[in-house]
């Protein structure tokens, strides 16, 4: 299902969200991982001028644990948490990764997830620094190098024929005593483990917080974020909403799950190839523990194309931030229908970049 390029005001927002989790263990524990720094948020005066707003600041989540995306930081905190679940641990004492390690050590485990593309990635280098496995399932269309990276961290990838979707369930099916599956989505019975996720997140609100601290500037009144099945979404909301923001949401028009939903008024479905550009955000159904935050958190859905995200990759490029198709979804949305968006001069405009060139040879083409 393709769902037409443009704009959808959400009837449903009421300025609501869930409270943000504490982010004081969630940032002692990826503290304790290696190569832990906050990434850098970038002021883009360029992009303020062309958008009309007062300031952009991008956060750059090209270089994040070592990793070209994000993700880790779900991923993470999902595994820690699950593993002192499995293994009846108080999460307060193992603290960090060297007590995770303890945890874990001498065990038999396998972590499971699906993924379209960082997630796995992401779970895949977390079981190496457990030394466990990980299998990870992908979708039959994702391109070569996001597998190859994959297999590069130590992990088994089994490639399932069909959607984003159809991985999912296919990970779900193989969870038992040996096999943990740590998945950024929830269905029906396993919700606690894509919450954990959503939590993981809470890292990149805490830095942004303390980055515009430290710059004397104040706190965004505009957030764009990129919907895949909402976990990234859901804690942008939590972090950004009870501090005044309004929060934009950006899709693939081949892949606007949320949109659809909002237009429905339930959670909806959307099928086809779900093979934008956009690797990271073919998803065709709302993960169902983000969906109630989305819903009432984001005020406006917007539904991309591929040409749009090649165009908002070039312009972060100008700036100096090297994204992925999936990373520049969020600018792609305000570059496409700023009009459309009530955008105002004196906004404080927040772009995540969540994530850098996963896919080497398409930067290339696209932004040389």
């Amino acid at each position: 299902m393709t769902t037409a390029r443009g704009v959808l005001a959400n009837p449903a927002a009421n300025g609501r969200s869930a409270e943000c989790a504490d982010s004081a263990p969630v940032s002692r524990f990826h503290g304790s991982l290696p190569d832990y720094q906050p990434t850098p948020l970038v002021s883009a005066p360029s992009l303020a001028e062309r958008l009309g707003v007062g300031s952009v600041h991008v956060k750059d989540e090209s270089n994040r644990l070592a990793m070209p995306s994000f993700k880790i930081l779900g991923a993470s905190w999902a595994t820690f948490r699950v593993l002192c679940d499995v293994f009846g641990a108080d999460p307060d004492v193992v603290a960090d990764l060297d007590g995770l390690r303890r945890l874990v050590a001498d065990s038999e485990l396998t972590l499971v997830a699906a993924t379209d593309g960082n997630h796995g990635r992401a779970l895949a280098r977390m079981a190496g620094l457990l030394g466990l496995d990980a299998q990870i399932l992908v979708p039959q269309d994702m391109v070569a190098a996001r597998i190859q990276a994959i297999e590069d961290e130590g992990a088994e990838v089994v490639v399932v024929p069909g959607t984003y979707d159809e991985a999912v369930s296919a990970s779900a099916r193989l969870a038992d005593d040996r096999h943990i599956v740590v998945s950024d989505t929830s269905w029906e019975g396993y919700r606690q483990v894509p919450g954990w996720v959503i939590d993981g997140y809470s890292t990149i609100v805490a830095e942004v917080s303390e980055q515009l601290a430290a710059s004397g500037e104040r706190a965004p009144t505009v957030v764009v974020v990129q919907i895949g099945v909402g976990a990234f979404a859901s804690a942008m909301i939590r972090g950004f909403l009870p501090r005044g923001a309004r929060i934009i949401g950006s899709e693939p028009t081949l892949a606007a799950c949320v949109l659809e939903s909002v237009r429905a008024g339930r959670l909806a479905r959307v099928g086809g190839r779900l093979d934008s550009s956009m690797a990271g955000l073919n998803c065709g159904t709302p993960s169902p523990i983000a969906w109630p935050e989305m819903r009432s958190g984001i005020s406006t859905l917007v539904a991309v194309d591929d040409a749009d995200a090649e165009e908002a990759m070039r312009a972060l490029a100008s700036v100096g931030v090297v994204s992925g198709e999936s990373g520049a979804a969020g600018l792609a949305a305000l570059l496409a229908f700023g009009p459309e968006l009530d955008l105002r001069a004196d906004d404080r405009v927040l772009i995540i970049s969540t994530e850098g060139a996963t896919d080497p040879v398409a930067y290339a083409k696209i932004v040389g």
